[in-house]
């Protein structure tokens, strides 16, 4: 379909804004441009508790919110990493839709403040993301949740390290996790696929952007097929969580989503994947200003409270 009014009325106000490609600003520039995507979010939700803490990591503390849903919830935890190519974003410029699943999905959300590139390149990020679900499983009756109904998720950057940790707690057995949540996630490094070259201009994400993304993420590293830094190049998918994965169809990552939504699927997982037409990619960080695409919280939610339900009756 063709894209979305809502979409393009964002990308004309974009534009009229003069808001340079993000690949054009020096690194502290596109955050503070991040934290302009506030302004593109419905209203923050009231929900139970929020709380911030610091969360053990591999160096140093990682800063953690944790958004309690009213009543407490039903037990269920989701261990959320925001996106941003690894370079920007923080859980300010996700509280919005955290509070939302939180709120639909009846969940603890615990959002993690990750290191980012490049200060702190691969693995750093997905170091932290992984010992933070892990303390969030060891610690799960001082959160007031139950280990055995823990869920991951992310958007963008966020969905490549929910799909990251998700595979390294299949090696390393452990925490077992129910489900992981990957809306418009990155899962390579691929710069030909019919998306990348479609929509690689014009769509807010573009190719320029995704190399700038990737080289502040990689630094001088090679880590070639690494699965937890390219989850789609991963010889075996096999044993992994339901998953839940949004794309967007004017997003250059779409293919590379879609593609790792069948390799899931095909490797025996339990897998739903949504192509959001008309959308572009960061549609999570704008549902303000792309109300359509709000249903993608009932969607993931739908995916959600089945799989931790399921741990129950296991």
């Amino acid at each position: 379909m063709p894209l979305h009014p809502e979409a393009q009325a964002l990308l004309d106000a974009l534009v009229a804004a003069g808001m340079p490609p993000i690949e054009c600003m020096t690194v502290p520039q596109a955050r503070q441009a991040a934290a302009g995507f506030l302004d593109l979010q419905p209203p923050p939700e009231e929900v139970g508790t929020v709380s911030n803490r610091a969360i053990p990591g591999p160096d140093g503390d990682i800063p953690a919110r944790i958004y309690t849903p009213s009543g407490g919830g039903s037990g269920g935890v989701l261990v959320y990493f925001h996106g941003g190519g690894w370079v920007i974003g923080d859980i300010e410029t996700v509280d919005r839709p955290c509070r939302q699943l939180a709120n639909t999905g009846d969940v603890t959300v615990v959002s993690i403040d990750y290191r980012l590139a490049p200060e702190h390149v691969q693995p750093a990020a997905f170091d932290d993301c992984y010992a933070a679900t892990v303390w969030v499983a060891e610690h799960a009756a001082e959160l007031g949740v139950d280990a055995s109904r823990l869920a991951v998720g992310g958007d963008s950057a966020g969905g490549h390290l929910a799909a990251a940790v998700s595979l390294a707690a299949r090696d390393r057995g452990g925490p077992a996790i129910a489900c992981q949540l990957l809306f418009y996630p990155v899962v390579d490094f691929d710069w030909t696929s019919p998306s990348i070259n479609d929509n690689g201009e014009g769509y807010l994400l573009g190719r320029a952007t995704m190399q700038w993304f990737w080289a502040h993420y990689l630094g001088a590293t090679d880590p070639a097929d690494d699965p937890y830094t390219f989850p789609l190049r991963a010889a075996d998918l096999s044993g992994l969580p339901p998953a839940f994965v949004a794309t967007a169809e004017f997003d250059p990552l779409r293919d590379e989503g879609e593609a790792y939504a069948r390799r899931l699927e095909e490797a025996g997982n339990s897998v739903t994947s949504k192509r959001f037409d008309g959308m572009i990619h960061g549609f999570l960080w704008t549902l303000g200003a792309t109300p359509s695409a709000a249903v993608v919280i009932d969607d993931a939610v739908a995916v959600l409270q089945p799989a931790l339900s399921s741990t129950i009756a296991a």
